[in-house]
Order: structure tokens, then sequence, then C-alpha cells
């Protein structure tokens, strides 16, 4: 979708209604359309992410996401990166290690992995395999993904 052309359309439909009226009025409406031009990208944006956010939700896997290139905005689907099972890939998960965490991101992988449905050491296992293989996967490539959305 073509951001300018939303931008444009509403501005012009502003305009249009102070033509009806005198100049005063004709004024006023190009004030207001100009602030228009300003609030409506921001405006747009909010309601798109707030569309991608609730679909997300209702999938059973993978995300939608808003991608912003100049003018033009795209929703996107973005499926899941398989995470093997246990038993699969890199061997039968019986190597151990000891790590010490602090209370609070204890806190916060509980409830992670209880909101997901999976045990604090599956969560972890699954979120490390995730880190990794994009490492691998992406090259020089990882961190250069925007993800979000600006207002300008």
């Amino acid at each position: 979708m073509k951001m300018s052309l939303v931008v444009d359309g509403l501005r012009s439909d502003v305009v249009a209604v102070g033509d009806l009226g005198d100049d005063a009025v004709a004024e006023v409406a190009e004030r207001i359309a100009a602030v228009l031009g300003r609030s409506v990208p921001g405006r747009v944006l909010d309601l798109l992410s707030d569309a991608a956010a609730e679909l997300s939700a209702e999938l059973p896997e993978g995300r939608v996401e808003i991608r912003v290139a100049g003018d033009d905005v795209d929703l996107a689907y973005v499926a899941d990166e398989h995470v093997p099972a246990a038993g699969e890939g890199d061997g039968d998960l019986s190597a151990r290690i000891s790590l010490r965490l602090g209370e609070g991101l204890k806190s916060r992988l509980e409830e992670r992995a209880t909101a997901e449905g999976i045990s604090v050491n599956a969560f972890i296992v699954r979120t490390l395999e995730r880190g990794t293989s994009a490492q691998r996967s992406r090259g020089a490539a990882v961190g250069n993904r925007l993800r979000g959305y600006g207002t300008t």
C-alpha cells in the first residue's frame, strides 16, 4: 500500500469540504489538511501494528510483520523457524551445564515458559536453538532487521 495515496486522499477530502464554505472555511480546511498530512501516517502505522499483533496472536505458528520501505507499507507473514524437538538436531540433549541467573530473569523465564505451556528447560533450549540457528543461517545480516514501526 502506498502511504501517500491514503494521506493525499484524506487531505483532498478535507480541502473539498472547505471549498463548500467561504474563504475563511477554505483556509481552515487547508490548515486541517496540513495537520492530517503529518499525523495520518503515524496513525495508520499504529492501526496496522495493532492489526498485525492481533493476527499474530491468532496464528498457530509464525507472525505478521509490517514492512515499511519508503512510501510502501506491506503486511507480511513470517513463518517460525523450525526448532528441533527433543531428540532431533544435535543429539539426545544429555549434556548439562550450570547456569546462574538473577531472580528477575528466572521469574521472566518461568512466566514465558508457563505462558507457552512448556518447561523452563524446553523454553531455554528452544530460545538458544533459535538464536544460534539464526546466526548460522543469516551470517553477517544478523542485527540488520528492523521490527516495529516508526512515526514521522
